[in-house]
């Protein structure tokens, strides 16, 4: 390679410096909140093989689709002239997830000329949660679908626009199969923008410094991000390790299903075999095979370096073994609407299996579950159709050395928010009556205590709503570490008049609530790390007074039975 390595670095900030100007982009200009509030999305771009060179932070569930979604395209041998953008959000090819999480594609051509294309220097790609594409529910996911064609409208790969101008076909066909056309083609519209972006700095960066050293440039990114791998490999344990658990029922009543990993660390590589985990399940929290890679490079990533930029060469040592039909590799027409929760789950088993060997590094069990919630509702002031659509926060664990963090989203969240109280307000008209953590005594208790989960509370403020909810971790709290207690589960519960309609439940589609009733979503804490009796009196008393435990649990947990014992 003739090119210094002065302009390699500068170059591979500057891929860096696109993902990040497209990841704005997208942020302003999208129509919905789970968008531009939640941060639902990844951006990022490839080279001309598809190899991931760039991306932009965004949830940790994303952490592979988009090149898989590029290799796709090249693999269909789809005619592409610049200004192009295909669509797909298929869950079984190209780096699909649910159908609600929909990939654009823009080839980027550089030296062209009049009708000449000139030379491929790479792709744009965009993956983001579009709030409604059809299907049987509001919001398009649900917790008992049977198979995906109850799920949304599935868009094969197609051509949103041809030359830069959109398909009129393919916004009518949105438009008609949407509960809120307007935000549909808002978001189109956004997510398409922003590869345009990336265009226009990736073909400035080649008019300044040329095609060829670029396109060198890519291929450094690369083998540098995989040097970089192998060198932690070689410095991390070694060895064999293993995690079983149970998921949760799927939503139509079945379950709950054994799973389980076997994990081999060497210098080599790292390898991941899913074998004997169960079959396909009937309702809707299998993933197919995009998301059991990311629930794992989740966790790659995390022990070989978190800081150092994603990229395809990173992921170069991983293996994973799976076979088809399972409930991590579900084949088509699999239900796979709440897909996220066995990728939580493949993320959890791996982590469980290494956390002993990696106990400063990864903490305890956490709260796990995305903790997706829908509310279909009216507006009580304007009237319209409105949709609440959002994950929710919960508790970490604890690690050797450190208490849990308490209210963050999931691992395969990874930089998203929920939505703030006061646009829930404004923008879906109900009411938030309390948010806050949510303190089970005895839930996570250890030398290191495990991170506190969260209430949050909407009052109902039309005649009626439905509400959805696809939670997991609800019947298996999350696991402690070191003779650490294990965390509390997650769950939700109706409140009408003040009283609890039914029992708390995990899972539920459609279920209608009408006005002043109290919704109560509640996350779990997570596991804690080590024996409860030899916390330190300091951080017991510091507990006690941020309201972080109860008296009770200082004394039944911990061992303080006085306020002077803590001093």
């Amino acid at each position: 390679m003739s090119t210094d390595r002065f302009t390699m670095d500068v170059l591979r900030e500057g891929f860096a410096a696109i993902s990040d100007e497209m990841f704005v982009s997208l942020q302003r200009t999208s129509q919905s909140p789970i968008i531009y509030e939640v941060l639902d999305f990844a951006v990022g771009i490839t080279d001309p093989a598809g190899e991931l060179v760039s991306q932009g932070n965004g949830i940790a569930g994303f952490l592979g689709p988009l090149g898989d979604a590029v290799k796709e395209v090249i693999a269909r041998r789809i005619e592409l002239r610049p200004g192009d953008v295909i669509a797909a959000n298929d869950p079984y090819a190209g780096g699909g997830t649910h159908l609600s999480d929909v990939a654009l594609i823009r080839p980027i051509f550089a030296g062209g000329d009049g009708d000449e294309p000139g030379e491929l220097i790479g792709f744009a790609a965009g993956k983001g949660h579009w709030t409604e594409v059809g299907g049987k529910d509001p919001g398009s996911w649900t917790a008992d679908s049977a198979d995906v064609y109850a799920e949304g409208l599935q868009l094969p790969f197609v051509h949103a626009y041809r030359r830069g101008q959109p398909i009129d076909d393919i916004r009518a066909i949105l438009a008609a199969n949407s509960r809120l056309p307007e935000m549909v083609l808002g978001d189109l519209s956004a997510q398409a923008a922003c590869l345009e972006v990336a265009e226009r700095r990736l073909v400035e960066m080649c008019r300044r410094h040329g095609t060829a050293t670029v396109r060198d440039a890519m291929r450094a990114v690369l083998q540098r991000s995989e040097r970089l791998c192998r060198d932690t490999l070689a410095k991390i344990p070694h060895g064999v390790f293993s995690a079983a658990d149970f998921t949760d029922t799927d939503g139509l009543g079945n379950g709950p299903f054994p799973v389980q990993v076997r994990v081999q660390i060497s210098q080599d590589g790292v390898r991941c075999d899913f074998t004997g985990s169960h079959a396909q399940v009937p309702g809707p929290i299998n993933c197919t095979w995009s998301g059991l890679v990311s629930g794992v490079r989740t966790v790659f990533k995390a022990i070989t370096d978190p800081a150092e930029p994603a990229t395809d060469g990173w992921f170069r040592p991983l293996e994973i073994v799976c076979p088809e039909d399972n409930i991590f590799n579900a084949r088509r027409p699999a239900p796979v609407a709440a897909y996220f929760e066995a990728t939580e789950m493949a993320s959890d088993l791996v982590w469980h299996a290494l956390q002993p060997a990696f106990p400063r590094l990864l903490p305890a069990g956490t709260f796990v579950s995305v903790c997706s919630t829908s509310l279909a509702l009216t507006h009580p002031d304007t009237g319209e159709p409105t949709l609440l659509v959002e994950p929710q926060a919960g508790g970490w664990g604890a690690s050797r050395e450190a208490d849990g963090q308490h209210g963050l989203v999931s691992v395969g969240d990874g930089e998203t928010y929920v939505i703030p109280v006061e646009v829930a307000e404004q923008r879906y008209g109900v009411r938030v009556e309390r948010f806050g953590f949510d303190i089970v005594p005895g839930a996570g208790a250890g030398r290191r205590r495990g991170g506190r989960g969260l209430v949050r509370e909407y009052r109902i403020c039309c005649d009626d709503a439905l509400l959805t909810v696809a939670w997991g971790r609800h019947l298996y709290p999350p696991w402690g570490a070191d003779g650490g207690a294990d965390g509390s589960p997650n769950y939700v519960e109706v409140l009408r008049d003040g009283r609890p309609v039914g029992a708390r439940f995990g899972k539920v589609s459609r279920m209608p609530l009408r006005r002043d009733d109290v919704v109560r979503l509640v996350t779990g804490s997570g596991g804690g790390s080590g024996d409860p009796r030899e916390r330190e009196p300091g951080r017991v008393l510091a507990d006690l007074l941020d309201e972080l435990i109860t008296a009770g649990e200082a004394a039944d947990s911990y061992g303080y039975r006085s306020p002077e014992r803590l001093r």
